[in-house]
C-alpha cells in the first residue's frame, strides 16, 4: 500500500498540485485567523500562516526550476482532465 501511495506522487504535476493546494489552504487559514481570532493571537496566527504560505511558494518555485517542461499549474490541471 505504501509503495502504491508513493508511486502516485512520482509525476511532477501531482506534486505541483499538492504544493499549490497546501498554499491555498494555508492562505485561507491566514485570512480566517485574521478575521476570527482577536488580539495578539490573531496577529501571530496570521503572520505564521502567511510565512508558511510564502515558504511553500518558495518551495514550489525551486521545484518548478528543476523541471524545464513545467508550464504552470494550470497546464497540469488541463492535462489531468485528458
Amino acid at each position: 500500500m505504501t509503495n502504491k501511495l508513493l508511486e502516485s506522487f512520482r509525476p511532477f504535476g501531482v506534486r505541483s498540485l499538492i504544493t499549490h493546494a497546501i498554499m491555498a489552504i494555508t492562505l485561507v487559514g491566514a485570512l480566517l485567523s485574521a478575521l476570527v481570532l482577536e488580539g495578539e493571537l490573531g496577529q501571530v496566527s496570521f503572520v505564521a500562516f502567511v510565512n508558511f504560505t510564502a515558504g511553500m511558494w518558495i518551495c514550489q518555485s525551486i521545484h518548478a526550476l528543476g523541471n524545464p517542461q513545467y508550464e504552470g499549474v494550470l497546464s497540469v490541471v488541463r492535462n489531468r482532465g485528458d
